[in-house]
């Protein structure tokens, strides 16, 4: 199984908007998440939360900057079609116009993979 962030994206005029939503429109938002994470069911390694206070950090400085990206989750599933199937659908995408979600597989470091021989050095 692969596993992919889901990258949910929003102008910036839109996730403004999201963070003044009355309590009311907050509880329809969060029904419409769990209602959409229970059809996942373990496909859904990590909800996610919203994000903000986005930095932008450089090599030579550090700053606050505006993102587009405003929430995050990670799914798992067979293949990239998979996990398509489970966001093409999605509740955010119906939010606001110019609403989008980004979907990013995770890659496989070869380097990093697991091997047969010890890690630890040989004792002498």
């Amino acid at each position: 199984m692969n596993r992919y962030i889901v990258l949910y994206k929003a102008p910036i005029s839109v996730a403004r908007r999201f963070a003044q939503a009355t309590h009311e429109e907050a509880m329809a938002g969060l029904k419409l998440w769990i209602d959409w994470s229970q059809k996942l069911g373990p496909a859904l390694l990590d909800p996610g939360k919203p994000l903000a206070n986005a930095t932008k950090v450089t090599k030579g400085s550090i700053s606050k900057t505006e993102s587009s990206i405003i929430g995050m989750s990670i799914l798992q599933a067979a293949s990239l079609d998979a996990a398509l199937a489970m966001v093409k659908d999605h509740h955010h995408l119906n939010w606001a116009e110019g609403t989008e979600i980004e979907l990013l597989e995770e890659m496989a470091i070869p380097e990093m993979a697991p091997t047969d021989q010890p890690s630890s050095p040989p004792q002498e």
